[in-house]
């Protein structure tokens, strides 16, 4: 890990949000588990090689499973895009809810260790901290009206939970008029997207991790630098 991951957040607990489906993509799938799987290596492919260069038969090879079980599970490639982009959510979920930051106290305090937490998740291989709806729905919003509304669906979700540590924030510190807390929670999701796009013009996190650390200066700005220094 590089030295601007902040010490405050343990490369573990970034580490530790849990793939979705569990398990290893490239092992032979347990029975009962072959869903998971397809859609744990849908995450991985995709993110790795985008949604169109990503071939039915690589995403059974990482899921370790048959041609014939995919088809058992999804009627085709799109099924199994818009149900990796519900997956995604759910993989996401650990983020608001693992972490030794959502236990602090001022909820400031909280929205800044969930933006370091972010910051501690970039580094290593590009595919391993993109985001797979972000990834898809660049590729897809033009041609495929139900995978982009699955993205959106994904990519809201994660506003919205991220929207209530910010509205408390503003609450206690006060805010300009004219910003509401899904807006900044959007402002937030638009950051991080952006900077996976500049890490894969670079091949290399550091260009992201300076954006994101441009938006934690930004949040405590926007509060009067409150919360805990």
């Amino acid at each position: 890990m590089t030295t601007n991951r902040p010490p405050s957040v343990p490369a573990a607990a970034a580490r530790d949000v849990p793939p979705a489906g569990g398990g290893t993509p490239g092992a032979r799938a347990p029975r009962g588990s072959a869903r998971a799987k397809l859609i744990a290596a849908a995450h991985a492919t995709v993110r790795k090689q985008g949604y169109a260069a990503t071939t039915v038969d690589q995403i059974c090879a990482a899921a370790g499973v048959t041609k014939g079980a995919f088809f058992h599970h999804f009627a085709s490639k799109e099924e199994l895009a818009i149900a990796a982009a519900e997956g995604w959510t759910e993989r996401a979920r650990p983020m608001f809810e693992l972490p030794p930051h959502v236990r602090l106290e001022d909820p400031l305090d909280r929205l800044l260790g969930h933006i370091d937490f972010r910051l501690a998740m970039l580094d290593g291989p590009t595919e391993d901290y993109t985001c797979f709806v972000g990834t898809m729905v660049q590729e897809a919003y033009a041609t495929n009206d139900r995978i982009r509304a699955a993205c959106e669906a994904s990519i809201n979700a994660y506003c919205q939970a991220l929207a209530p540590d910010i509205q408390a924030a503003m609450d206690v510190y006060g805010v300009p008029e004219d910003v509401t807390a899904i807006g900044l929670a959007q402002h937030v999701q638009s950051v991080l997207q952006g900077a996976f796009v500049l890490a894969k013009t670079t091949n290399d996190p550091a260009i992201a991790r300076g954006t994101v650390t441009h938006l934690k200066r930004y949040v405590r700005m926007l509060f009067g630098a409150g919360g805990t220094p």
